[in-house]
């Protein structure tokens, strides 16, 4: 499956713009993963290159014609050259953890040995990056035709912190499913949360999500709201399981425990599919994505909430301070779980209310659709297909490595 040699690129078939995705990629579970399998095929493009971590032993779907061995260094440059013979862009997941090399630094190797356009889009841009990190992002991005980010927030911290011209990036927002907007009660009998109002969170679970906070102010809504379950609905992130087991989970159980919480919190240990996610999405009364880092600039968790018009209380991140602004969420400054458990109260008891926020995100999540996000990465994608790669100079390349 991996490309040995520099090919030759073929011609361009007018009008179509033949990409490829280089990402993680199903059965990989974890969100770029997902978001990639939404992309490529909300895009129409299929040509899929699988970052492949040693620890997986699944198959892959049809669609992935490539797979880059994560630390195979050696890997990175001959599918790289290969990919000219059959695409006439790439499309570059970016996030530390999923490329191989010090800080994902292959990542640079490889888009050094493409021979057609490139696209990066970001899923993770740092405040605070090592002098290694900063270098990887800040060449990745001058190497790169164009780079998308999710948020304005995100493309000001690249303006203003790594020193990006803002010309060199495009504003494409996080992908999320065309729903309708539903009353939460017509689904709880299917889950078994008939007569419950219904907090939710999901996501692969780890120490980031703060899911304590919100469960430590859980008794204070309990006292208003005796019908009240929280649901944690997903498995613990691959990465975490395979060095730290379930602990994380433990602690979180043991924290239930403690509270006396156990009719009142649910979690759902296992990664869903979208069609079970959509279920649990439309019956929660309201989402709540309680992140501690507040320099967080994006959340497809936050996204889909908003795709499916669920009121949401959300600790003021970068993302959620962005897409929640004007009223379209509550947001509550972090490490207080009383203040967490005043805005929980307001919104369940207020429905009025409830439906105003949702009603609100539902509306602003329009423009957040698949096949309009997927319409907004063709163009892109049509527009720098004519762009020759750039190239990295020595010194540049020793920057990285340094």
């Amino acid at each position: 499956m991996n490309g040995a040699s520099a090919t030759p690129a073929v011609e361009r078939n007018h009008g179509i713009v033949r990409t490829a995705f280089v990402s993680t990629y199903p059965p990989r579970r974890c969100g770029i993963a997902t978001f990639t399998e939404s992309l490529a095929a909300a895009t129409e493009s299929r040509e899929i290159v699988a970052l492949h971590p040693v620890e997986q032993t699944e198959r892959y779907p049809l669609e992935v014609h490539h797979r880059i061995r994560r630390d195979v260094g050696s890997d990175y440059a001959s599918v790289a050259r290969s990919l000219a013979a059959c695409v006439d862009v790439v499309s570059v997941q970016h996030e530390y953890g999923i490329w191989g090399g010090d800080d994902g630094s292959h990542v640079i190797d490889f888009v050094d040995a493409l021979d057609v356009p490139a696209v990066a889009t970001l899923h993770t841009v740092l405040r605070t990056p090592t002098a290694r990190q900063r270098a990887i992002l800040t060449k990745l991005v001058d190497t790169v035709s164009a780079t998308v980010v999710m948020s304005r927030s995100a493309a000001h911290l690249l303006t203003t912190a790594y020193g990006v011209d803002p010309g060199r990036l495009d504003i494409i927002p996080h992908g999320v499913p065309d729903l309708p907007l539903v009353d939460a009660n017509l689904l709880k009998a299917k889950l078994e949360l008939t007569g419950r109002r219904v907090l939710l969170s999901f996501g692969l679970l780890g120490p980031g999500k703060g899911y304590e906070l919100a469960i430590e102010a859980l008794p204070a809504v309990v006292a208003r709201h005796p019908d009240v379950c929280y649901v944690i609905v997903g498995a613990t992130h691959p990465d975490l399981l395979r060095h730290e087991g379930e602990a994380y989970r433990t602690s979180l159980a043991a924290q239930v425990k403690a509270l006396g919480l156990r009719d009142h919190v649910r979690f759902v240990d296992r990664f869903v599919g979208r069609v079970e996610l959509t279920r649990w999405l439309e019956a929660a009364d309201v989402f709540v994505t309680p992140y501690p880092n507040l320099d967080q600039i994006v959340s497809g968790t936050l996204s889909y909430a908003m795709g499916a018009g669920r009121a949401i209380v959300s600790t003021p991140y970068a993302y959620a301070a962005e897409l929640l602004a004007d009223g379209r969420g509550t947001l509550v400054p972090p490490g207080s779980p009383a203040r967490f458990a005043d805005a929980l109260n307001e919104v369940l008891g207020d429905d009025v209310l409830r439906g105003r926020l949702g009603r609100a995100a539902y509306a602003h999540s329009r423009g957040m659709v698949w096949s309009e996000v997927a319409a907004d990465y063709r163009r892109l994608f049509d527009r720098v297909s004519t762009q020759p790669p750039i190239a990295i100079s020595p010194m540049t390349l020793a920057a990285v490595n340094a």
